[in-house]
């Protein structure tokens, strides 16, 4: 298989990446046939799988707007995956000339294709780093340089909880990260879960397994454990909902099943 300029030399291409299945999903072309191939296996079980990363998309920017909306100027996006269009600088940027968004993944190919794609944007920077280590991200000279923790900050956490097994504390992690935020500031969630799947849960498990396989388990949780992630905020209205629900710009009725599997909500701290 021929490597290309974007893959870093360190990453076995050989094997399937959450962040470049995600790619191949939006109809990105930052992935290898070993990503869509498990992508279509998932989707075997799922065949909506694209419209419920869409609708994921399509949250994330109405969020952002909101954010920029209420005067915030700093983004700090945790499990950004691989530049596609519509990024969270472009459309805080947009609204907010000179926003500052530090971009957060621990994929190294979502890593160098960031670096690449905000090449002389010195408002926007990017840190190889873990969200089960929140020290590590908040004290990145990336995060220091541009994000002020004594004003409010959108902090984005989209679909990525759903691959922090319990085991590693993704509770923790968030509250770490909530403590260190000034009041004013924003969580902006969207997580998996088996409630609003247009399917059986024994036919959706199956697509939950393929991620098993290829060793980044997909961990669906329910409503109420989605929402104590928001410990500690006070909900945005409409609150935790499926994604569509979450402010839509055109009818919800109109949007397809899949894109009303797992929850989407913004929060803020007193």
């Amino acid at each position: 298989m021929e490597r290309p300029a974007w893959a870093p030399r360190s990453i076995d291409i050989s094997v399937p990446s959450v962040s470049r299945i995600y790619d191949y999903y939006l109809g990105g072309s930052h992935n290898f046939e070993v990503d869509r191939e498990a992508a279509r296996r998932a989707m075997d079980f799922m065949p909506g799988l694209p419209k419920v990363m869409q609708a994921n998309r399509a949250f994330l920017h109405r969020a952002v707007r909101f954010a920029a909306g209420e005067g915030l100027t700093q983004f700090l996006d945790i499990g950004s995956g691989i530049p596609t269009f519509g990024n969270v600088h472009e459309v805080a940027q947009a609204a907010l000339p000179g926003a500052h968004v530090v971009y957060v993944d621990h994929d190294p190919v979502a890593v160098a294709h960031s670096q690449a794609v905000l090449a002389g944007n010195e408002d926007v920077d990017v840190v190889a780093a873990d969200l089960r280590k929140p020290q590590e991200i908040l004290a990145s000279p990336e995060v220091q340089r541009l994000i002020d923790l004594n004003r409010p900050v959108a902090l984005l956490l989209v679909a990525i909880l759903h691959f922090v097994e319990d085991a590693d504390d993704p509770y923790g992690a968030v509250a770490e990260l909530r403590d260190a935020l000034a009041p004013g500031s924003l969580l902006v969630l969207t997580h998996a879960s088996y409630e609003g799947i247009p399917l059986p849960p024994e036919r959706a498990e199956g697509a939950v397994d393929v991620y098993k396989d290829i060793r980044n388990p997909l961990i669906m949780r329910s409503r109420d454990e989605i929402a104590r992630f928001f410990e500690g905020y006070d909900m945005v209205e409409p609150g935790l909902v499926p994604m569509p629900r979450w402010r839509p710009d055109t009818a919800p009725e109109d949007e397809d099943p899949y894109a009303f599997s797992g929850f989407a909500g913004v929060g803020r701290t007193a």
